[in-house]
């Protein structure tokens, strides 16, 4: 009968325990999945809080059950301390994991009923840089709360207190540039600087914002290289940034012609070149004469497209379209530089017109 006491009823009672923490996630499954029903994509996404959910049940369940039925054997302390210790490393589990699952089923919902690009990539740095000062925040208790658990942690509480302003300064001194990169993080994500997938321009590389994190921004450059920079960069030096308001974007193509160009027919190519092209949004595409000094007419050629990357390609087929155009059609628009061979004593008003040079070179 001792023995029954000492080792089976605690046995059993665990067992037990186990047993009702299995029943009560399945309930709270069931409860949370008609509960939020119109929400599509709940139970998919939820099913990842099953193991988090049944951790702490179970050990919540087994430390009633040992304190009930083992409070006085000598090894209840011990077993006591791992189960409250697994209990606060369960608990930041599913604290964790619920942040992920409202997360996504939050952007989810905004990018069902949304239609404005800014502002989805607003939402989604603003929620995703949030979700990691909470996560980071919550190990933090985490730790703490496993450092109290023991003994001899929470008998030099009041040293550390005493000591704290002092710990502070040389702490802050010590991460100063990484305090200050988080602080910059959470200035980028909440003042609208840059959002994810933002087309910027940072250290004369173009790329797109792939990721924004409390201490870096991870750019993807055109040609799939990452490029990581602190947080701080974007805080204290200049970028660009072209898809702040709008991901529509304009650019330019610009020509030097010769004096003989049309510039209508040009004109008219664009025009037909525009048209042919699904690049091309239908806002802006005009060619001007912008310039014309020397022997030479600039042509400026203003196109606009949907994003970034479409005003890239579009802007190659244009240049590639007219370059083509003026070479079959319109040889005499190729720029030409001219030199008239003058007398050698330099007095040649009577003398006959001296002939003039020509000399092409293209440079379309």
């Amino acid at each position: 009968m001792d023995s029954f006491d000492k080792y089976i009823l605690p046995l059993l009672a665990v067992l037990a325990a186990v047993a009702v923490a299995a029943l009560l996630t399945l309930v709270i499954r069931l409860c949370a999945n008609y509960a939020f029903r119109k929400v599509p994509g709940f139970p998919r996404r939820s099913a990842k809080a099953r193991l988090p959910v049944f951790g702490v049940l179970t050990l919540v369940g087994v430390r009633v059950a040992l304190s009930l039925t083992a409070s006085g054997r000598g090894w209840f302390p011990a077993v006591d301390f791992v189960t409250m210790a697994a209990f606060i490393v369960a608990l930041c589990w599913l604290a964790i994991v619920t942040l992920g699952i409202g997360e996504r089923l939050l952007l989810r919902n905004f990018t069902a009923q949304s239609v404005d690009n800014r502002k989805l990539r607003r939402l989604t740095t603003q929620v995703t840089l949030g979700r990691r000062i909470i996560t980071a925040l919550l190990i933090t208790l985490a730790v703490a709360g496993l450092l109290l658990t023991i003994p001899e942690v929470r008998t030099l509480g009041t040293g550390l207190l005493a000591s704290a302003g002092l710990i502070s300064i040389v702490a802050g001194l010590a991460v100063q540039s990484s305090l200050s990169n988080v602080f910059a993080g959470v200035q980028l994500a909440f003042t609208d600087a840059i959002r994810i997938d933002d087309v910027v321009v940072v250290e004369g590389l173009w790329g797109r914002v792939e990721e924004i994190t409390l201490t870096y921004v991870v750019v993807r450059v055109w040609d799939e290289r990452m490029l990581i920079l602190p947080s701080t960069h974007f805080t204290s030096t200049p970028f660009e940034n072209w898809t702040r308001n709008s991901p529509k974007i304009m650019g330019s193509v610009e020509f030097d012609v010769d004096w003989l160009a049309p510039v209508d027919q040009l004109r008219q190519h664009l025009i037909q070149t525009l048209a042919a092209t699904p690049l091309w949004d239908g806002r802006t595409g005009k060619l001007e004469v912008t310039d014309a000094v020397n022997a030479l007419v600039r042509l400026r050629i203003v196109v606009s497209a949907r994003d970034s990357g479409d005003l890239w390609d579009l802007r190659c087929l244009v240049r590639e379209s007219l370059l083509t155009h003026i070479q079959d059609l319109h040889a005499a628009s190729i720029p030409r530089q001219r030199w008239e061979k003058g007398t050698a004593d330099g007095n040649g008003a009577d003398e006959a017109p001296a002939p003039t040079l020509e000399l092409s070179s293209s440079h379309a």
